[in-house]
């Protein structure tokens, strides 16, 4: 078997012996199972740095590719996965049918032979007009000589040359960009790090200036000695030095930084004259014994040079035109483009638009890569960088927008600064409408063509749907695809119930799936099996601090669904707040006071069960109790807690986190939820040796909590003894404010309520006896003697349906000593029930009633949500 670290031969003995690999990189074989779990996200290949190019492109299974090995011989395969950060590609070789694990210190190059072309609009265009400078500047994509010189365990090994539209270096090596037509198509050539020593692009100096007639060959040996000497400004460093002041000067700056070969910060340094030889080597020297400051910066802090001179050589490095922004005729358009708050936060200025292109300046070209993609995904447009000269940014930033009318939040300081970007929540409608249009004006034969999930349109639509829905206070967004040409149908649920909130052509349903999986980093490539993932939206609108869970599952004829829900960062409620009845409220309000035993509090997925504990835990949160959490996931936050989030994945359960918790010596302990009779057996020992616990559980009744956890082999003594109480507990609609009105209750809905509040009172307890109880509800919810029935018929404030947010109804059990005794007999949930109720307990039907009569919910949601 051959060893990955000698040179790859590509003989087919030896590329057969070659072992297989999984797709994380080992040399373990795997089965199918074991690769989809390993199988690593696609890899966005970079694309060439000019505004005719799309953004970075992201790598299709199975690309065609050629490959050259160190002894230079070539083979062709497929390319799998490209995986930069493990140095490692996944290839396969025919006659292979399996991927092996390819390292990049065992080829030269990797070429992906599907090409990468200009937009539409661009490679139409044959000649831009000379007057149109803008449209020069957009649809520029020069071609440079590129020298690559090889190398081998320190040995130059022959150098690569060709030609390339652009380049990008990154720390797994080179990606070069060779053209292949006339039209501005190129294929993508990659050189790992590991292959090469050095690499120029564009022609050099000499060379140039005797092709323009610049120079004679001997003043070229002069400049050559006298660069020697004074190591002397090379090509385009008076270039760099000189500022663009329009769009014609900024054309010509950019084709010559084009041609301009890539150097070090030091040289660039050098060659502008702003250091010495001495205080180049000085810096290095202190560089060497500390490589985390950079080493510009330290230039800056020995006084070597300025932050603005440190600008320009970045400049001269990066290959960026200086664009004078105080002079140059800026466009409205652009403007328009991004906020000016943003524009100030990120220290740029747009500059000129056109269709999907944007070319702004930057007063800091070291946070380029950060500022263009922020813009870029805001704008959804391809950013073009330059360097911005001026003394203050922000002063020619001001004069731009107020010149054009274009609102600055009336204010220049800090916190307008900090300002992000604000999505239109009224252009949805617009956004749908566009992408019907967009469908219409297709041909007819390309109207079931699969729209990209990059498509500007469709971007702005997600953000807009989820923002909308952040809004409305829905609670999850269900995207739901058809077969066929069946549209897509986007459906929210709010106050519990779920509502068609768009649809959309069906062709979309590909690229909508794929946008929400980039979004939350899940990969996009496999739709056989269901994937979790959780969405940052402050990432995309860093004002709304947003968490979305995202759930994927595969339906029939290869489609998928997804189910996000909205996590939005709250604070916790107080317990007052919670709609309790006052005598729940204080029997709560009293266990939480004692100093040990367990809290549980039960219900199904969705019924507030997380909300009501931490409303619990700020009742008892104060600086002499230690609290801590496990939760999955945090979804709210308060201070004093100390919060962790268990991860099944990683082995990190709730039953582990308890058992680390005991350690670390707490006083109340919350467990977001008991799965399994390990954390519940864990849970009662922390109750009996003097902490306070609480949790939740799936059950439908407190009652039943009882008995189900019995039934899971809990010890009934030690259990009796731990259980304080059980909180039972659901959220129902309620009736609308704005639209309810009230009327006298007749008697035969008075007898109806009463017959459903007493079914399962004891017939033989006085307390529950038909006329004590009617007396005791028009005492409490009566007016002028008599009981009300209330209505909503619904109005603009509930979308007329009545109902606008939600209550809950609730049903607490109070383990008082005869109940912990009938618990260590092993008694039934009925007569656990029997005896609770005679102590006081109201069900969640009979609490529910007490509501209907208070007029905050409808007799018809209580039914709904609750048992007899």
């Amino acid at each position: 078997m051959s060893d990955l670290l000698t040179p790859l031969a590509w003989s087919a003995s030896e590329r057969d012996a070659l072992p297989e690999f999984s797709r994380s990189g080992t040399g373990r074989k795997v089965d199918a199972v074991d690769a989809d779990k390993a199988q690593p996200a696609m890899f966005a290949w970079p694309t060439p740095p000019f505004a005719s190019y799309p953004q970075a492109v992201e790598q299709q299974p199975s690309e065609p590719c050629v490959i050259v090995g160190l002894n230079d011989k070539e083979m062709q395969g497929r390319l799998s996965f490209f995986v930069p950060d493990e140095h490692v590609a996944h290839v396969q070789v025919p006659p292979a049918r399996t991927t092996m694990a390819l390292r990049f210190n065992q080829f030269k190059s990797l070429t992906v032979l599907p090409p990468i072309a200009v937009s539409a609009r661009h490679a139409s265009i044959a000649q831009p007009s000379p007057g149109d400078a803008e449209a020069l500047v957009l649809d520029h994509r020069p071609r440079s000589t590129y020298r690559v010189v090889l190398a081998s365990g320190g040995e130059m090994k022959g150098e690569m040359k060709g030609e390339t539209i652009g380049h990008v270096e990154s720390a797994a090596g080179l990606f070069l960009f060779p053209p292949i037509d006339d039209a501005g198509s190129v294929r993508r050539l990659f050189v790992p790090r590991e292959a090469y020593a050095s690499f120029e692009i564009g022609e050099r100096i000499g060379e140039v200036l005797v092709q323009d007639d610049s120079a004679t060959p001997r003043q070229i040996e002069q400049a050559v000695a006298r660069q020697q000497e004074l190591r002397a400004q090379r090509l385009g460093d008076i270039l760099v030095m000189r500022q663009a002041l329009t769009p014609e000067q900024l054309l010509e700056a950019i084709n010559k930084q084009a041609s301009m070969p890539l150097v070090r910060i030091g040289d660039a340094l050098m060659s502008l004259g702003f250091v010495t030889q001495a205080q180049l080597d000085e810096a290095l020297a202190q560089q060497a014994t500390d490589r985390s400051v950079p080493l510009g910066e330290l230039l800056v802090r020995m006084g070597a040079v300025s932050q603005q001179d440190l600008q320009v050589a970045l400049a001269r490095k990066m290959g960026f035109p200086i664009v004078s922004i105080a002079q140059f005729p800026v466009e409205a358009e652009a403007l328009r483009k991004l906020p000016y708050a943003m524009a100030l936060r990120l220290r740029l200025m747009p500059l000129l638009v056109r269709d999907t292109r944007l070319v702004v300046a930057l007063a800091d070209p070291q946070r380029r890569r950060e500022a263009m993609e922020e813009v870029e995904f805001l704008t959804q447009m391809k950013c073009v960088p330059v360097l911005a000269q001026c003394a203050s940014l922000e002063d020619v930033l001001r004069a731009a927008y107020d010149k054009f009318g274009i609102a600055t939040n009336a204010g220049f300081g800090p916190a307008d600064a900090s300002m992000p970007f604000e999505f239109d929540l009224n252009d949805t409608d617009k956004l749908v409408e566009t992408l019907e249009k967009e469908r219409n004006d297709r041909p007819s034969a390309d109207d079931d063509q699969q729209i990209e999930q990059s498509d500007n349109s469709l971007v702005r639509l997600i953000n807009n749907m989820i923002l909308e829905a952040w809004k409305d206070g829905v609670s999850d967004i269900h995207i739901e695809s058809h077969p066929g040409r069946e549209r897509i149908k986007i459906r929210f649920r709010k106050d519990g119930l779920l509502r068609t909130h768009l649809e959309l052509p069906h062709n979309y349903r590909n690229a909508v799936i794929a946008r929400i999986k980039i979004m939350c980093d899940l990969d996009i490539s496999e739709r056989r099996k269901p994937q979790d993932g959780k969405i940052n939206f402050a990432k995309f609108s860093p004002q709304h601090r947003i968490e979305l869970r995202v759930a994927t599952i595969p339906t029939n004829n290869g489609l998928e669904d997804v189910v996000m829900r909205l996590l939005a960062s709250a604070k916790p409620m107080p317990l007052d707040s919670l709609g309790l009845s006052d005598a729940n409220l204080e029997r709560l309000k009293l266990a939480m006071e004692r100093p040990y035993g367990m809290v549980l509090c039960v219900g199904p997925t969705g019924s507030g069960k997380t909300t009501t504990l931490h409303s619990a835990l700020s009742f008892i949160n104060v600086p002499e109790r230690k609290i801590w959490t496990a939760e999955d996931p945090i979804e709210i936050t308060q201070p004093g807690l100390r919060q962790v989030q268990v991860n099944p994945k990683i082995d990190w359960t709730f039953s582990k986190a308890l058992r680390a918790f005991l350690r670390a010596d707490p006083d109340v302990i919350m467990v977001g939820e008991v799965r399994d009779t390990e954390t519940a057996q864990m849970a009662i020992e922390a109750s009996l040796t003097g902490h306070l616990v609480l949790s939740t559980l799936h059950t439908n009744s407190a009652p039943e909590t009882v008995t189900r956890l019995l039934d899971m082999g809990m010890d009934p003594f030690n259990f009796a003894d731990s259980l304080l109480a059980v909180l039972a507990q659901r959220l129902v609609r309620r009736l609308c404010n704005h639209c309810r009105t009230s009327r006298p209750a007749t008697e035969d809905e008075i007898n109806e309520l009463l017959e459903d509040y007493l079914q399962v009172c004891p017939k033989d307890d006085p307390a529950f006896a038909r006329d004590t109880v009617l007396a005791e509800w028009t005492e409490r919810f009566g007016r002028n003697g008599r009981l009300m029935a209330h209505h909503s018929p619904g109005c603009e404030k509930c979308d007329h349906t009545g109902q606008k947010g939600r209550a809950g109804i609730h049903e607490l059990m109070i383990v008082s000593r005869e109940l912990r005794q009938m618990i260590q007999t092993g008694e039934r949930a009925e007569a656990l029930q029997h005896r609770a109720l005679t102590e006081g307990m109201h069900t969640l039907r009979q609490d529910g009633i007490e509501k209907v009569l208070q007029g905050l919910v409808s007799i018809e949601e209580v039914r709904a949500t609750s048992n007899v």
